[in-house]
C-alpha cells in the first residue's frame, strides 16, 4: 500500500475517470457564470459547451482559487490516515494559488509533524499541467518514493511543452491581453495568434499566423521543432481545445502523421472553465514533452 498520494488542482483539465483510472486525486478551483457561483469541478456542474455558449452569449465571468482554508479542509483526511501529500499547483505564472497551497502546509505540519507535504508549483497549465500528472502517476506506480517524485518533478516539470492558438480574440481583448485595435484588424485579417508558455509559467504570445489551416501547422511544426527526439518523439501528447473540437482533431491528426512513434493516440480534452473564463471559444493548446522551456 502507498504511504503518499498523490493531488493537484481541477485546472489539470483531464476527465474525473481519468483521474480515477490514475489514482490522482484534485481540489477545485472555482468559477461564476452571470453571479452565480460553480465549482470548476470538470464539467459535471456545467457542460462545456453549455459554459461556452454562455460565454459567446455575452456571460459574464470571474473566477476564485483554493484558498488556504479550502486546501486545509482538503488536505486533512488524508494526514489524518497517515499518507503523506505532494499536491501540485496550476502556475505560478497565472495564479497565486501556489501561494495559498504553501500557506497551508505550513500550518497542517505545525499540528501532523510527522507528515511530509510537498508542494510543487507546475509552471503549467490545463491539460499539459495533467500531462504532467499522468507521468508522475507513472513514476509513483513503479515504486518511487515520495521524496525522489518531488525531486523529479522540480527538475522536469519544464520539459512539458505548452503551445496554444486562439481562432476568436474576442476574450482577448476583453480580458486586455490584446488592444481593441490589434483585435479588431487581427479579426479582420484572420488573425490567430500561437502563443507558448516560458520557463515562468506565463503565456506569451508569439507569432501572428494568418488562418486556421496556417496555424494548425505551424503548432505541429513547433512541435516538431522543440519535441524531445523531433519527429522520433515516443511520448505522450495531449491537446486541450474550448469549443473547437475540429481544429483539435485536425492538430491531432496531423501530429499522429508526423510522429509514428506516439505513445499511443493524441488526447483531446476540453479547456476547464477556470482556463476558459480567460481565453474563451476558439482555443487549441498542445502539449509534449520537449527541451526545457526558456524564457
Amino acid at each position: 500500500m502507498r504511504n503518499y498520494i498523490l493531488s493537484c488542482c481541477s485546472t489539470a483539465d483531464l476527465t474525473e475517470e481519468h483521474f480515477q483510472k490514475r489514482d490522482i486525486n484534485f481540489v477545485c478551483f472555482h468559477y461564476s457564470l452571470d453571479g452565480i457561483q460553480y465549482d470548476d469541478d470538470l464539467g459535471k456542474s456545467m457542460p462545456f459547451d453549455d459554459f461556452y455558449k454562455a460565454m459567446s452569449d455575452g456571460a459574464e465571468t470571474k473566477t476564485s482559487q483554493v484558498n488556504v482554508d479550502e486546501f486545509i479542509t482538503y488536505f486533512t483526511p488524508f494526514l489524518e490516515k497517515g499518507l503523506d501529500i505532494l499536491h501540485v499547483c496550476l502556475s505560478s505564472g497565472i495564479s497565486s494559488v501556489y501561494n495559498s497551497a504553501n500557506i497551508a502546509r505550513t500550518q497542517l505540519l505545525e499540528k501532523y509533524p510527522d507528515r511530509k507535504i510537498y508542494i510543487v508549483d507546475s509552471l503549467g497549465a490545463s491539460s499539459g499541467y495533467g500531462l504532467l500528472m499522468d507521468k508522475l502517476a507513472d513514476l509513483r506506480d513503479n515504486g518511487m518514493d515520495i521524496d525522489k517524485l518531488y525531486v523529479w518533478a522540480n527538475d522536469h516539470k519544464l520539459e512539458l511543452n505548452h503551445w496554444f492558438f486562439s481562432t476568436d480574440l474576442t476574450f482577448y481583448v476583453k480580458g486586455g491581453r490584446i488592444s481593441k485595435a490589434s483585435g479588431w484588424f487581427g479579426t479582420i485579417l484572420n488573425i490567430c495568434p500561437l502563443l507558448n508558455m516560458n520557463n515562468r509559467g506565463q503565456l506569451i504570445p508569439r507569432f501572428k499566423i494568418r488562418g486556421k489551416k496556417l496555424v494548425v501547422k505551424k503548432i505541429v511544426n513547433k512541435m516538431e521543432e522543440y519535441a524531445q527526439g523531433g519527429t522520433n518523439y515516443n511520448g505522450k501528447c495531449y491537446i486541450s481545445n474550448s469549443a473547437c473540437y475540429e481544429e483539435a482533431q485536425a492538430v491531432a491528426a496531423l501530429v499522429e502523421a508526423r510522429f509514428p512513434k506516439l505513445n499511443g493516440n493524441v488526447k483531446i480534452y476540453s479547456v476547464g472553465t477556470t482556463i476558459g473564463s480567460h481565453t474563451g471559444p476558439g482555443t487549441v493548446a498542445l502539449f509534449f514533452w520537449g527541451r526545457k522551456r526558456d524564457d
